[in-house]
């Protein structure tokens, strides 16, 4: 190594390494969406924010500027409304990455998921995904010689690659989103899109809290998980962030399990 000339990586350059990269978050006014949003804006990308409420876009829009992104649009939207979303995403100027986060749970018995919940779960969880990303990849494309290492995350599960009681229609929906982030890897790579997943453990947000709503709901969830907590919304924020960067240029078709060890047991 003696004499070898190392260059810093520019992913390594915090400040300014996605100036200038449009990122539509989906999900983005609280919780991991919101906290991934705040880490594209700190490291210069544009934002496009998309949630349910617009009051609290309105919010994070303001929080976004002030961590240093670029330009930031708000679009109240529901993701499940499929025209909506292709025709937001089809009006965008550019788009170099996509965040699908939106989603929800019902925990319960197998044979107690009443069929409003499970079509919901699979409108959101799923349909919504899926055409999140085909709508997103037909704008990336149409950008043409524009486009440069253009990316799509899943925000999936840990229950996307395992089984868990009380949680079918759950972890159904989220092994669909694994399945769909590899084929989408494979497909896309000639056209230089990437396609990973981010599969996190219990993460603090208001999510979880109404379901790990005990102290004695909390201790039972944290001694499944070898580093012993609950994960963190900044801890996934991290993962996102890499796996958007110049740094993941070689990344595609993975998953990035950020579940304290969960999995690996």
């Amino acid at each position: 190594m003696s004499g070898e000339r190392i260059d810093v990586p520019r992913a390594a350059q915090r400040s300014t390494m996605l100036r200038g990269r449009t990122a539509l978050v989906t999900g983005a006014s609280e919780g991991i969406g919101a906290a991934i949003a705040l880490a594209l804006a700190g490291v210069g990308a544009n934002l496009v924010l998309v949630a349910r409420t617009a009051g609290k876009l309105d919010e994070m829009a303001r929080h976004a500027r002030a961590a240093g992104a670029g330009r930031v649009n708000v679009a109240p939207a529901d993701v499940t409304c499929s025209h909506a979303m292709r025709t937001l995403i089809d009006g965008l100027d550019g788009l170099d990455i996509v965040v699908n986060n939106a989603g929800t749970n019902f925990p319960g018995p197998f044979v107690e998921v009443s069929d409003d919940e499970l079509d919901l779960m699979l409108r959101l969880n799923v349909r919504s995904y899926f055409v999140v990303a085909q709508a997103a990849v037909k704008r990336m494309l149409a950008q043409g010689p524009r486009m440069t290492d253009a990316c799509v995350i899943n925000v999936s599960s840990q229950m996307g690659h395992v089984g868990a009681p009380q949680r079918s229609p759950y972890c159904m929906t989220k092994h669909a989103i694994e399945g769909l982030t590899k084929a989408m890897a494979v497909e896309l790579a000639p056209q230089r899109i990437r396609v990973n997943s981010i599969a996190p453990t219990f993460i603090d947000t208001p999510l979880i809290r109404r379901i790990v709503d005990t102290p004695a709901k909390q201790r039972e969830m944290v001694a499944r998980i070898p580093l012993g907590r609950l994960g963190q919304i900044e801890d996934v924020a991290g993962a996102a962030l890499y796996l958007a960067s110049p740094a993941a240029a070689m990344t595609t078709g993975t998953c990035m399990r950020v579940d304290g060890g969960w999995t690996a047991q």
